[in-house]
């Protein structure tokens, strides 16, 4: 009996384990130095490097401004994650490489962005299952395998 209630207890323990909530961290994580610590007129491309690293991305045309991208995602056993915290910050730099402005973005500036769902159409007749599971009988390949010719061979 006393072996059944181990047996209850440790069922038990082990499934509400489970439904334990995890959290991941994606992005740029600070080591030492937080990106908002970085200061307009004074830190230079360099410097910003030399402190933060490598952003996470750069603006898509032009090199002036620098990205450091954090996120917070918790999930919920087999539930779609969920993001919880986010971080954006955006360094921008003048022509002279020197910091113009630093700007730190969170969860309530993102936007919803939607996509178009339009397809686009293809050309010619589309194959049904049969003929795409059934299409290549009957063909047969140039050259059976053992007949390969070599170069100079005029053939039978």
């Amino acid at each position: 009996m006393a072996k059944r209630a181990v047996l209850v207890v440790a069922a038990t323990v082990l499934s509400l384990g489970a439904c334990q909530a995890s959290q991941n961290y994606h992005g740029y994580v600070p080591d030492q130095v937080e990106p908002t610590e970085v200061e307009a007129n004074v830190d230079t491309r360099s410097t910003v490097l030399a402190r933060l690293g490598s952003p996470s991305t750069t603006s898509v045309f032009d090199d002036d401004v620098w990205f450091y991208i954090s996120s917070t995602r918790r999930q919920m056993a087999f539930y779609k994650p969920k993001v919880t915290e986010r971080k954006v910050v955006a360094i921008k730099f003048n022509d002279e490489d020197v910091v113009e402005a630093v700007e730190v973005g969170d969860i309530t500036d993102g936007q919803i962005v939607e996509y178009a769902s339009r397809e686009t159409p293809t050309r010619g007749r589309e194959l049904g299952l049969l003929e795409q599971l059934f299409g290549t009988i009957g063909r047969l390949p140039s050259q059976l395998p053992g007949q390969e010719r070599g170069p100079g061979d005029s053939g039978p």
